[in-house]
């Protein structure tokens, strides 16, 4: 896989399934956690977003919904909030828009994703769980080739296995892991510093 950069940050996109899926990974970061975490999952424009408080009570780093030009900060995951685009500016904060849906899905994983690495480089961790639709393989596809690591979850332990299979089709140098191991993989990147 070559030499990366030590991490900066991780970036997380998940669609059906995601909240069984993020309710393994996000608790296993401890307090204290060293690495900022950005979250795409496609919830629905009129949904009421629940998944923010139904984290918070499992996690012990801070969740929160995303809000435009945050300060992006280690130990703190931030969600999409519906139906804006989840975006990192070179100069690491957050920006949201309501650009086109990207594959019928705003917020978009591959748009977090892209623009993360752009900002982050070989420093970014993508990680791309359980979903319906290929989101997030273009995406993980630009962290690779920024020299950052790419982690997919075993299709076959997925809740829907269409994104992780076109992650890993993309992206075959990407780890592909379960949900435990890539909750202790995120918890050791984040604690090594």
């Amino acid at each position: 896989m070559g030499d990366v950069g030590a991490p900066a940050a991780i970036v997380i996109g998940a669609s059906a399934g995601a909240l069984g899926a993020l309710s393994i990974v996000l608790p296993a970061l401890p307090a204290g956690f060293a690495l900022p975490v950005l979250v795409v999952v496609h919830v629905p424009a009129d949904r009421n977003n629940l998944m923010t408080e139904l984290l918070q009570a499992k996690c012990q780093i801070r969740i929160c919904e995303a809000e435009d030009k945050d300060s992006i900060r280690p130990g703190v995951a931030y969600l999409a909030p519906p139906d804006y685009h989840l975006q990192v500016e070179p100069t690491q904060e957050i920006s949201l828009s309501n650009d086109e849906a990207v594959l019928f899905s705003r917020p978009s994983i591959d748009v977090l994703f892209e623009t993360a690495a752009d900002a982050y480089g070989a420093g970014l961790i993508g990680v791309v769980l359980t979903g319906g639709n290929s989101d997030g393989a273009k995406g993980l596809r630009a962290i690779i080739d920024a020299g950052g690591r790419g982690i997919v979850q075993r299709a076959d332990t997925a809740f829907a296995t269409a994104m992780p299979q076109a992650a890993a089709a993309l992206c075959p140098e990407a780890e592909i892991m379960d949900l435990e191991h890539i909750a202790a993989f995120l918890k050791k990147a984040g604690g090594g510093r």
